[in-house]
């Protein structure tokens, strides 16, 4: 509910234009969340019990709650466009809707890649690239911080080159890492880290853009359906995702991972079919877009 609450809040407070950098913000903010998130996390249930990282989040949510409540102006503009429409009606309609179809098509398939990849994340990089277990921190650490420093950048490209360009560009460096990462066996340390920062900022490069494509697909009323629609299906496809990958890759006894890189070719199958998906999504943009500007 609150993602795509802030999503909505993203679309009608800055143009289409400028989307691209503030979602470059937006992916900055979850990177750190997985960079401090998960570390601090593990520390806190290791050292205080399990319960105390769902009270530390507990504690940042009433920090934000306050700045939001001081310092967040009211956006009511969306509630002049009144619908004769009750909710279930409107919800009914929303998902009905052809064009947003396409874009709910298009986020289950911007969702397959990480929810098939990361569940199985550590254990190929612990029992196939033998990278210790005390090592994998600063693995995801030094990941993490280069997705934090690629965001802004990656976003501003996204608003300079145009948000379908960059998503092509960001999904053929993905597909290209993914099968190089997932053919991997015991891998150094520094190379694991190259390989990982590359993929990952692929995949920021292929986020940012697709997510600033996708506010642009509802009318303003009806943005909010959208947003919680398209959540809804980016957890559902993300839980079917990392079932269809249990069925895929195979743990033998001593922990090494099977058939991985048959998964990384279903993912890299997917970001293709994503991108023909996306492209007509951007047709549609322009064409909208195009239309809604007066002739001079």
């Amino acid at each position: 509910v609150i993602g795509s609450i802030s999503f909505a809040i993203i679309t009608d407070l800055f143009k289409l234009e400028m989307r691209g950098r503030v979602m470059g913000f937006v992916q900055m903010a979850f990177a750190a969340s997985q960079i401090f998130g998960i570390p601090v996390g593990l520390y806190l249930a290791n050292h205080f019990g399990w319960h105390s990282p769902f009270w530390l989040i507990v504690g940042f949510s009433v920090i934000v709650w306050t700045i939001v409540l001081i310092y967040l102006k009211p956006i009511t503009a969306h509630l002049q466009l009144k619908t004769d429409k009750n909710p279930v009606e409107h919800l009914l309609h929303t998902v009905a809707n052809v064009d947003y179809l396409r874009a709910f098509l298009a986020t289950v398939l911007l969702a397959t890649g990480g929810f098939m990849l990361m569940p199985f994340g550590a254990a190929f990089s612990t029992f196939n690239m033998k990278i210790s277990a005390d090592e994998l921190p600063f693995l995801y650490a030094v990941t993490g911080v280069f997705t934090m420093i690629s965001g802004p950048i990656l976003g501003r490209f996204a608003d300079s080159i145009g948000k379908f360009r960059m998503f092509a560009m960001g999904t053929i460096l993905s597909a290209i890492m993914v099968g190089i990462y997932t053919n991997l066996g015991a891998t150094p340390l520094w190379i694991a880290i190259i390989l990982n920062v590359i993929m990952f900022i692929g995949i920021t490069g292929r986020m940012i853009p697709a997510q600033s494509l996708l506010t642009a697909v509802p009318k303003p009323q009806d943005r909010g359906a959208f947003m919680s629609i398209n959540s809804s299906v980016q957890q559902f496809s993300g839980g079917i995702a990392s079932f269809v990958a249990g069925l895929i890759v195979i743990r033998e006894p001593n922990g090494h991972l099977d058939r991985y890189n048959i998964l990384g070719f279903v993912v890299i199958c997917s970001m293709l079919v994503a991108v023909a998906l996306m492209y007509n999504l951007n047709r549609h943009i322009q064409k909208k877009l195009h239309a809604a500007t007066p002739n001079i």
